[in-house]
């Protein structure tokens, strides 16, 4: 369809449930409606820089597939205990011509936490790959990423749902949070594992709240709880989530879209 709307598609960390942001524009494609501004954190970092470069949902489910995808996010055991983002370098090298803000076909705006300054910043500009790699750089888990002498590690951390820049800029801004806050049995919070893991969810959780209610649509699809951010092995069912869960929401975004 065609509109004159300026569209703004906030997409949310999440790990493998970001996987879900592909099936979600692909929905939103399906139905001619095509972002013009693009924002993401962590997983949505990535699947806003594929977007941003031109890439097709079909392209991006194949950079899943490609990729071994879960080797992005392996943890491994080096001395210091943190592991690399190498691979996801790597792989954002073979799929994207080039390292630049400056070279995609979108505005992208990319959330890092900089641990120095102590605050969230949104980069648009400068080296792509990098900026991707410290937002989905996990806190305690992946090395953090140096960026024009200060330390950056995952966006999320701070602000989960980038809506900001989009609400400047855009008409109708449509937010995808992929780690919705679903309540969990006892035996969930029972291990020290389980402890931290619910924790750092309701703590993101928390800072996504303020940019859901900037966006004109939610798009918030309750069952990706029962994924973990490393269950890379279920990517189909993932996606497929994401795209149902937009097509519930179509209604809602073609009335804004068309109004």
């Amino acid at each position: 369809m065609t509109s004159t709307k300026k569209i703004g598609l906030a997409l949310s960390g999440g790990g493998a449930r970001g996987v879900a942001h592909i099936g979600a524009i692909q929905a939103l494609e399906a139905h001619g409606i095509f972002a013009d501004v693009l924002s993401g954190a962590s997983a949505g970092a990535i699947v806003g820089a594929l977007y941003a470069a031109g890439k097709t949902p079909a392209e991006m489910m194949d950079f899943v597939k490609d990729s071994s995808f879960w080797k992005i996010f392996q943890i491994g055991l080096p001395i210091d205990g943190l592991a690399k983002l190498t691979y996801l370098n790597e792989r954002l090298a073979d799929t994207i011509e080039t390292d630049d803000f400056s070279s995609l076909k979108k505005e992208l705006h990319i959330a890092v936490a900089n641990l120095n300054k102590g605050n969230c910043e949104l980069r648009s500009s400068g080296t792509l790959f990098s900026t991707v790699m410290a937002s989905c750089a996990v806190p305690l888990i992946f090395k953090p990423i140096e960026l024009n002498g200060d330390v950056y590690v995952d966006g999320g951390l701070l602000n989960n749902l980038p809506v900001g820049p989009l609400r400047a800029a855009c008409d109708i801004v449509i937010g995808i949070n992929v780690m919705p806050n679903v309540p969990v049995p006892a035996k969930a919070v029972q291990t020290a594992l389980g402890i931290a893991i619910r924790s750092f969810e309701l703590s993101v959780y928390a800072n996504t709240i303020p940019s859901l209610r900037q966006c004109d649509v939610v798009i918030e699809p309750k069952s990706l709880h029962q994924y973990h951010i490393f269950q890379f092995n279920k990517f189909q069912e993932i996606y497929d989530i994401g795209y149902r869960a937009t097509l519930e929401a179509m209604p809602e975004i073609l009335a804004l879209v068309g109004g």
